[in-house]
């Protein structure tokens, strides 16, 4: 497992994203453990999780409970795994998802995560979504308390535009470590948002990032798995899966970049592990980007 730095914290190059974990259709717990201990046997040592992430309504920290046991019941040494989670979003139970992001609730729902997660301060604490009902400030302001009082150690943000990440990065400052938007080989939207947190040093963690090489858990019915691109075929060339390949793309993109990989299965974290460890050529990179869509 190659290690890329969050901030001052060095971790696994891959993250493992524990939402496929709690939400619907997801395994019994004795896979899901399984999969976060396969995780953290592959080098895997950043765990992306949020309070959100849960199935059915009066589960809300589902999934960060379930990381929690997942840790505990580890028989290695886990004191150098970084889990991050998110605030902000909420789910009824009737599939969809809503966005609260007034400072009360951040604040409130940053103690109740780190309560969960057993911890006395919450290593990153995520900004799910802004929410069009509350000015940008206001809820970034939140997390300027939230680093202020010890409750979280640093902050990141999510699904933002590059002029949200230069306001939060004006109040947060050096508080402010990392992006989480959606980026893969399929949804190219966040191109500016991953050049602007190269520049500003923050690490950038794309959420569904093997979007065109698999369906997300996000993506529902009208979100096709892809077949028989340039990433399926240089995978043939390599012997391996084309997920890794698209892992291996994403890597190379950016020294920023730490792909979080969403699994429910040991044998796919594992996997996505294994992409740090494919060396794609120039040319390789080349046929690749000339595949994409523009």
């Amino acid at each position: 497992m190659q290690y890329r730095t969050i901030a001052d914290t060095a971790v696994g190059a891959i993250g493992l994203g524990a939402m496929p974990l709690s939400i619907e259709n997801r395994p019994d717990e004795a896979r899901a453990v399984a999969t976060v201990h396969a995780a953290l046997d592959a080098g895997v040592t950043f765990i992306d999780t949020a309070d959100s992430y849960h199935w059915h309504a009066g589960e809300v920290g589902h999934n960060e409970l379930l990381i929690a046991r997942a840790l505990a019941r580890y028989g290695g040494d886990t004191s150098g795994v970084l889990v991050a989670t998110k605030g902000g979003r909420g789910r009824p139970g009737d599939g969809s998802w809503t966005v609260t992001a007034t400072p009360t609730h951040l604040k409130r729902a940053a103690e109740a995560s780190a309560e969960r997660l057993g911890v006395e301060a919450i290593g990153l604490y995520q900004l799910h979504k802004p929410d069009p009902a509350v000015p940008w400030a206001e809820s970034v302001g939140a997390l300027r308390e939230l680093l202020d009082a010890g409750t979280i150690r640093a902050a990141g943000i999510s699904n933002v535009t590059t002029a949200q990440i230069r306001q939060a990065h004006q109040i947060l400052g050096d508080g402010l470590v990392s992006v989480q938007n959606r980026y893969s080989p399929a949804m190219r939207d966040s191109e500016p948002e991953l050049r602007l947190s190269t520049r500003l040093g923050l690490a950038f963690l794309p959420w569904s990032p093997l979007g065109g090489i698999t369906r997300s858990s996000l993506d529902g019915p009208a979100g096709p798995t892809s077949a028989g691109t340039a990433f399926h075929r240089i995978a043939a060339d390599h012997g391996v899966s084309p997920q890794q390949v698209a892992l291996a793309w994403l890597l190379a993109r950016s020294p920023a970049v730490i792909p979080v990989s969403g699994a429910s299965r040991p044998a796919s974290i594992t996997d996505s592990a294994r992409a740090t460890e494919l060396k794609l050529s120039p040319a390789e990179l080349t046929r690749l980007e000339n595949a994409l869509p523009a």
